[in-house]
Formats: structure tokens, C-alpha cells, sequence
């Protein structure tokens, strides 16, 4: 046990020198695993996890769904799903602020990076905030915030890479993840209400700042993405598909649609859209398969079964062991990237979660949520310096200063849905 907890203060100092967290965990778990078998036998181990891991049939769901997100940034449905906002929220003082939470959670059911739904938003909602008068305090974070819907409203990949470790269903998963996303989205809208009404000054007077939207064509523009969303997610709802053919579809889909609109007609697109999304997926499967070598180290020193024994001598229920693992979560969200947690957490906590009788779906949706909470706050606060990159002349402050009210959102979603689990299960409950 010792040697495990050396072993995560040495990947937290050199992942906060700026080493990638795919290799720290590689080198910390090559060097761990050789402490007890051997160097010959670490490699062994790491090429064998490597190679199992990016052989995992049910991990091809995971560039499909991507390249399905960049096909559907590149047929430009941002600023339908917005236009859908605005038209939806308009009429209400802070508007255009709601219709940018709005437009993130549907972009992301269709992106599943709370990065690439951040990075889209801030070009798409920042600049008519601004026009019509809305602090940048509020605009950024709100845009921020609504990236953090990008990994909980499905497909999600950290839900996909969740399922590998946790060996849970994926469309079960990515069920549970709608209605908390939804809550969310609510929790979000209402924030802002709160926020414009405690700070008026957050947005200009209603009659200059709030667009008056009565385009009852939003809705027939917003077609093309309402209908590949309840292609995919009620395919899956109903049985129809597997997660894997669900993302064949919904990329095949989105490809007809780009080509509708008039992309993907030459060979730079097509060279643009699949580098970019060969790209992400294999950032993603590097985090994963070096951060399970380096679970592989965690699991020989024997520190989850040791905690299975505290655990059983502290006396701790299910509800506390919960609440224990995701204050930890909320931890390491600050420091490293959300799939590096997932799977840096589950082998360790899986053996005393499975002991406790805990559901791994219920639990799976309260950790993405906590986990979100790093994305947006310091010392890393991925989405907060993905708007700032996006938009360098916002200052660092006003954006960390305007979605703390979002972090409060996300935490009471949390505890509703710890305290109420019928919110996550109720529809995977209902699933054939």
C-alpha cells in the first residue's frame, strides 16, 4: 500500500511539471510493476494491456462517435441548435445566456467533448452576448459551463471508457446520462435567472440586450440534428442498436447531412475531418492504455484489496464509501483529465464498490458529474482556458469568477441524484 501511494504522488508532481498524463502513467507503472516482477516482466505487462486495450471491439464506438462530432461541426449545425436557443429563451432577460446552455447540451449529444462543445461555443454564442450587452463574466462562464454537458448528455466517451473498466453496459450508461443532463441544463438555466436578477448589471437593459426572436422557423432548420439525435438514442432506448451500429449510423447520418449542406466535397475536407477525429481518438486511447499499466502497478502492491479491509474496519456504508470516492474525484478533477481519472479510480475503488453492493451506472453518473467540476475550476480548469484560447482578449478572472454559480448547479445535480436515484435509473430501468 505504501508503495502504491509513492506511486500517485510521484504521477501528481511530474503530471504538474507538465509531463502528459499518458506518459507519467506509463513511466510510474513501468518503474512500479518492476519493483515487485521485474523490468522483463513490466514490459511484458504494459505491451500486453496496450495492445488488449486498443484490440477492445467494444472501443470502436469511440472514433466513430467522434468522427460523427467533427462531420457535424463541419456541416456548421451550431448556429441552428443556437438560432433554436435563442428562439426557445429570447424573450426572457439573460436569454441569449440560456439559449447557449441550451445549444451546448444539444451540440453535445452529438460531439461528446466538453473541449470541442466548449472551444464551438465560444465562437458561436460569445460574440452576440457581447453585442447585446452581457458582462463577460457571465457570457464566458456560462459558455464554460455549458461545455461540462459534453461528457454527461451521450454519446460520451468518458461514459464508453467508464463501461470498458467498469464492465457495464455502454447504452444503459449512456441512458442514465440523459435525464441528469437535462436536470442539469435546468439547474444551469435557473442559475442565470438568479444571477441577472441579484446582478442586474450582468446584462444591459432588456429592451437594448435581449434579441427579439419570433422566427417560428428554428425549429425546421433544427431538423437535421433533431432527427440524427432521435435516430441514435432511440435506437438504442428502443434495442434497436447496439452503441457501435447506433454510431455507425449517427456517423453515416451526419455525413449525409454535411453533404446536404454542401461539405465534404473535396479532398481537403475529407483529409481535415478524419485527421482531426484520428487525431482525439488516439489521444484518448493513449490516456487510457498507459493509465491501466499504471493500474496494473495499483492493483500488484494490493492497495484495493487493502481498502476493501479499511473499509470493513471503519465500518462505512455504501452511501459514505459514495460520497468518499467522489470528494476524491473532485480532487483529482483539478489536476489531471477526466478519462486519466476514470481510469486511474475504478480498478482501485471496483473491488469496495462491488463489495457494497453499490449500482456502477448510479455511481457512474454522480463521478462524470463531480469529475466535471475540474474541467471549470482551478488550478487546470480545462473548458476555462479552452474559452480563453478561443477568445484571448477575456480575462482569466472574469471567466473563473462567472461559472463558480455553475459549479454550485452542478453539485446540487450531484446530490439530488445521490440522494435520488431514480433520476439516473429511471430510464434504464424502462430499457427492453
Amino acid at each position: 500500500m505504501f508503495e502504491a501511494l509513492i506511486g500517485f504522488a510521484v504521477l501528481i508532481v511530474i503530471s504538474l511539471m507538465g509531463v502528459p498524463l499518458a506518459f507519467a502513467s506509463l513511466i510510474v507503472g513501468l518503474v512500479g510493476f518492476a519493483y515487485y516482477r521485474g523490468l522483463e516482466s513490466s514490459v511484458f505487462m504494459a505491451s500486453q494491456q496496450i495492445a488488449e486495450l486498443i484490440a477492445n471491439p467494444n472501443l470502436v464506438v469511440v472514433p466513430i462517435f467522434i468522427l460523427m462530432g467533427e462531420l457535424v461541426r463541419r456541416a456548421g449545425i451550431t448556429d441552428e441548435l443556437y438560432e433554436l436557443g435563442e428562439h426557445m429563451m429570447g424573450r426572457f432577460k439573460g436569454g441569449l445566456a440560456m439559449a447557449t446552455v441550451i445549444a451546448s447540451g444539444a451540440f453535445s449529444t452529438v460531439c461528446g467533448s466538453s473541449v470541442a462543445t466548449a472551444a464551438t461555443m465560444t465562437k458561436v454564442a460569445l460574440p452576440p452576448m457581447r453585442r447585446f450587452g452581457y458582462k463577460d463574466s457571465l457570457s464566458a462562464g456560462t459558455v464554460a459551463a455549458g461545455g461540462t454537458l459534453g461528457i454527461l448528455i451521450p454519446p460520451s466517451m468518458p461514459m464508453v471508457i467508464y463501461c470498458i473498466f467498469a464492465q457495464e453496459d455502454i447504452g444503459k450508461m449512456w441512458i442514465a446520462g440523459i435525464v441528469p443532463g437535462l436536470l442539469m441544463m435546468t439547474l444551469f438555466i435557473l442559475t442565470i435567472t438568479i444571477m441577472v436578477k441579484v446582478k442586474p448589471d450582468l446584462v444591459a437593459t432588456e429592451e437594448k440586450s435581449e434579441k427579439k426572436v419570433a422566427n417560428s422557423g428554428a425549429m425546421l432548420r433544427a431538423r437535421g440534428f433533431l432527427a440524427l439525435f432521435g435516430t441514435v438514442l432511440g435506437g438504442i432506448y428502443l434495442g434497436l442498436f447496439t452503441p457501435t451500429e447506433a454510431a455507425s449510423v449517427g456517423a453515416f447520418g451526419a455525413f449525409l447531412f454535411s453533404l446536404h449542406r454542401g461539405k465534404m466535397r473535396t479532398l481537403k475536407e475529407y483529409r481535415d475531418v478524419i485527421g482531426a477525429a484520428a487525431g482525439i481518438s488516439a489521444s484518448i486511447f493513449a490516456v487510457a492504455s498507459c493509465a491501466l499499466v499504471f493500474s496494473q502497478f495499483i492493483n500488484i502492491s494490493g492497495l484495493p484489496f487493502q481498502l476493501v479491509g479499511l473499509i470493513d474496519e471503519w465500518q462505512l456504508n455504501g452511501l459514505m464509501l459514495v460520497v468518499a470516492i467522489s470528494v476524491l474525484c473532485v480532487f483529482l478533477g483539478m489536476v489531471f483529465e477526466v478519462i486519466g481519472i476514470l481510469v486511474l479510480i475504478i480498478p482501485i475503488f471496483l473491488p469496495s464498490l462491488s463489495a457494497q453492493g453499490i449500482d456502477l451506472i448510479w455511481f457512474g453518473v454522480i463521478v462524470i458529474i463531480l469529475i466535471e467540476l475540474g474541467l471549470v475550476t482551478p488550478p487546470l480548469g480545462i473548458n476555462v482556458f479552452t474559452v480563453k484560447a478561443a477568445q484571448p482578449d477575456i480575462r482569466l478572472k472574469s471567466v473563473f469568477m462567472g461559472v463558480m454559480p455553475f459549479v454550485f448547479a452542478m453539485v446540487v445535480t450531484a446530490a439530488l441524484i445521490l440522494f435520488f436515484p431514480v433520476i439516473a435509473m429511471g430510464l434504464p430501468d424502462l430499457m427492453r
